[in-house]
């Protein structure tokens, strides 16, 4: 069975949004749906008052009916299941991950124990999950571009490929970005520092070829800006349907489960945002 597009689901409209987006992407990918909303902590006690156990779990099941019908009426052909397990949002979700093709979450909640709040939920979930992990904050289209952040490390190869397989699916241009800083100030424009210019937009069309070769339908373009990659790709986010980094590059400590960039852009993306780690 191809592996599902997982949507996690809270009744908040942030969450509908991701739901949107993931129903979308389960429909190109030809892949089967699965809708989860997490039961908050108290359903475990909440049957000592029958009324409150009754109305929480007909607004759970609410929850979940609605997401259900949303992915259905916008794509009649697509296979849509649903669960409501129990249990911590952040430990379900990468259950979830495991067996998934990929995760999609809203970036903020409803608030409480059920919603998956930016700083908590979803920094676990993109931090941890064995499988990409979309966060939607804001829902861009009509751009046909993908954008995408390099710098040369596992994390960012695979977040390459990735973003390679976004442009042919949907049909879309991708940009690679490959910010890098002069050592010296900017007021000087020197011949070393077109020399550096030279030698990182080399360094970016080598990643690219073998990809290029496997997606010759792509029409992948370059950018080299001499600024900090937050600021690049942020900008960058603003004319594009998907931006796409790994989840951690060159900088920062090995072991981080979370690099500063894409830990950033999780804030200041202006579209939804893929964060990518090499599969073990």
């Amino acid at each position: 069975m191809t592996d599902p597009i997982v949507a996690g689901v809270d009744g908040s409209g942030r969450s509908l949004r991701a739901l949107v987006w993931a129903a979308h992407e389960a429909a190109l990918r030809h892949c089967p749906l699965r809708v989860i909303h997490v039961l908050a902590p108290y359903h475990s006690y909440a049957m000592t008052d029958e009324g409150r156990a009754t109305e929480a779990s007909n607004w759970d099941q609410g929850v979940v009916a609605e997401a259900t019908t949303i992915a259905q009426e916008a794509h009649p052909d697509l296979e849509v299941t649903s669960a409501l397990p129990s249990g911590t949002p952040a430990a379900v979700l990468l259950a979830e991950a495991e067996q998934a093709h990929t995760v999609v979450l809203g970036a903020k909640g409803t608030g409480g124990f059920g919603s998956l709040l930016l700083g908590s939920v979803a920094l676990q979930v993109v931090g941890h999950a064995v499988c990409p992990v979309v966060v939607v904050n804001h829902v861009t289209t009509g751009h046909d571009r993908i954008v995408v952040g390099a710098d040369g490390s596992a994390h960012s190869q695979a977040a390459l490929a990735y973003a390679f397989e976004q442009a042919s699916l949907r049909g879309a241009r991708l940009q690679a970005v490959h910010a890098w800083s002069h050592p010296g100030p900017h007021a000087y424009v020197s011949a070393s520092q077109d020399a550096m210019a030279k030698e990182h937009r080399q360094a970016l069309e080598e990643w690219l070829a073998p990809l290029r070769q496997q997606h010759p339908d792509v029409e992948a373009m370059e950018l080299v800006p001499d600024e900090p990659p937050v600021i690049a790709l942020a900008r960058a986010s603003d004319r594009a349907d998907l931006l796409v980094v790994g989840s951690r590059g060159l900088g920062g400590f090995h072991g981080l489960a979370l690099g500063s960039v894409s830990h950033h852009l999780l804030q200041f993306s202006q579209c939804p945002l893929a964060v990518i780690r090499p599969r073990i």
